[in-house]
């Protein structure tokens, strides 16, 4: 796959990869609008980028607890202020359940946290239909900087694909772009306003959703926002064809914090094109990630 599963090596997660004293790093002078795909959850052709070939790195250097408390703290907030209706904590069985079926999905693919790093998960059970902001850490329990509403993938409709369960890495092999803000034949803004982020993970295979015998086929798994007048009400349901719907808000906040941007601030230094994806009013959090988690409560623990 492109974007999506690792590609045989063992990948250690690597964070922090400029720990300063504090919460935010800013960078990045220039943001332009790319081109977008007619259809939102439409695949696209594969991206020319080679296969991203993922190292070993070691282990950060060290932070202190309570430097990563404070940012912990001030992610929180920022969250809480800039998110309306935000999910700032989960009853803790639930949440006891989602982190252990976050860590066996890295422990699947063989990845270990070495440093304080956020990971993005998504819960597919369509009774859940949740984002949660993770800041993961090796050496203390993990914590929940706050989460809102998704749409996956829609069983039943014929195009539409369940959205696969993994680990998928956001990497600079592939190129993301921003929304035009363009109406399709039904009036549907399928990416959400004009600039809005999409974070493009490549080619995975899911299962198609209108069929019963489990058949797969090749999807542009995308996270993406959606139109905000008529379908961001209805973000809590699946109603995707296989993407990951969220609300204009996260979307913001997911990327004005870099929260995914691991690799996109470190390549946007050498790459004007990495660097033109980027808001110019970002200031990136010290503990950006790079993995999307999805799970499925409502599956039995494997």
């Amino acid at each position: 796959m492109i974007g999506g599963r690792c590609w045989g090596a063992d990948i250690i997660v690597e964070s922090a990869r400029r720990c300063v004293s504090g919460l935010m790093l800013v960078t990045g002078l220039l943001c332009l609008v790319g081109p977008v795909p007619a259809c939102a959850d439409a695949p696209r052709p594969p991206a020319a980028s080679p296969p991203y070939e993922a190292s070993i790195q070691t282990a950060p250097p060290p932070v202190s607890t309570a430097t990563i408390d404070a940012a912990f703290m001030q992610l929180r907030r920022a969250l809480i202020r800039q998110v309306p209706r935000a999910i700032v904590s989960l009853p803790p069985r639930r949440m006891k359940d989602l982190l252990a079926r976050t860590r066996a999905a890295l422990k699947a693919d063989r990845l270990a946290v070495v440093g304080p790093t956020l990971l993005v998960v998504v819960d597919r059970n369509p009774a859940a239909q949740l984002l949660v902001i993770i800041l993961a850490r090796p050496d203390r329990n993990w914590q929940m900087v706050g989460g809102g509403r998704v749409s996956t993938g829609q069983a039943g409709r014929h195009g539409y694909f369940i959205t696969p369960t993994g680990v998928f890495q956001h990497t600079d092999a592939i190129l993301d772009y921003r929304a035009e803000g363009t109406f399709n034949e039904n009036h549907i803004r399928g990416l959400g306003r004009k600039g809005m982020r999409v974070w493009d993970f490549g080619w995975v295979t899911a299962v198609k959703g209108w069929r019963s015998d489990g058949e797969t086929g090749e999807i542009r798994l995308l996270l993406h926002a959606t139109d905000p007048d008529l379908l961001e009400r209805r973000l809590g349901h699946p109603a995707s064809e296989g993407c990951v719907r969220i609300s204009a808000a996260m979307n913001t906040f997911l990327d004005k914090y870099g929260v995914l941007d691991a690799d996109y601030e470190a390549a946007a230094a050498d790459d004007p094109s990495y660097e033109a994806v980027l808001r110019p009013d970002r200031t990136p959090t010290a503990f950006a990630g790079r993995m999307l988690v999805i799970i499925d409560s409502s599956m039995p623990m494997s």
